[in-house]
């Protein structure tokens, strides 16, 4: 048996920026002594479509319902990520970033912590998505850079540059 490559395998990962408002969701992490905010998502399951991997991600992560939202899911960015991690041999990502608008009823509804097997429980904290560029954010979107949380993503800035160590660090 040979030792698997790094990035051999190639996973889906599909996330939201859900916005209430100029405010963003986001799962807040202590990692290593540092915060570390998550775009609410997770890896599609083998065969499962991405429409159907995000409404069930979403319905994990913040018991939300895409049904419910106010405007969504929009497709905004594709990141193509090939990061060196702590462990295994790591999987190439393609992480498939999508956008939608919750009212203040739906925002009041959503979980308050998000529970994962391998990482622990997180909080969801709302942040000013102008706010987001201060922030150790996974996947590294260039959400402050939208002119506003509705706007649309012109589909030449919808594919980001391909993410590799030499440009990101795991905490």
């Amino acid at each position: 048996m040979h030792a698997e490559l790094p990035f051999h395998r190639i996973k889906v990962r599909v996330a939201a920026l859900v916005f209430n408002g100029g405010e963003v969701a986001l799962i807040k992490r202590l990692k290593n002594g540092m915060e570390q905010y998550t775009l609410p998502g997770g890896n599609a399951e083998p065969g499962e479509p991405v429409p159907a991997a995000l409404a069930r991600e979403l319905n994990e992560e913040l018991g939300l319902d895409v049904a419910l939202a106010d405007a969504g899911p929009r497709f905004t960015w594709l990141l193509d990520a090939m990061v060196s991690r702590p462990g295994s041999p790591p999987p190439r990502k393609l992480h498939v970033v999508f956008r939608l608008s919750v009212s203040d009823q739906v925002r009041a509804s959503l979980e308050r912590v998000e529970h994962d097997d391998t990482v622990g429980p997180g909080q969801l904290v709302w942040i000013p998505w102008r706010e987001v560029k201060d922030k150790h954010i996974f996947p590294p979107v260039p959400v402050a850079d939208l002119p506003s949380p509705d706007a649309d993503v012109d589909a030449s800035a919808a594919l980001l540059p391909t993410l590799d160590d030499s440009i990101y660090r795991w905490i």
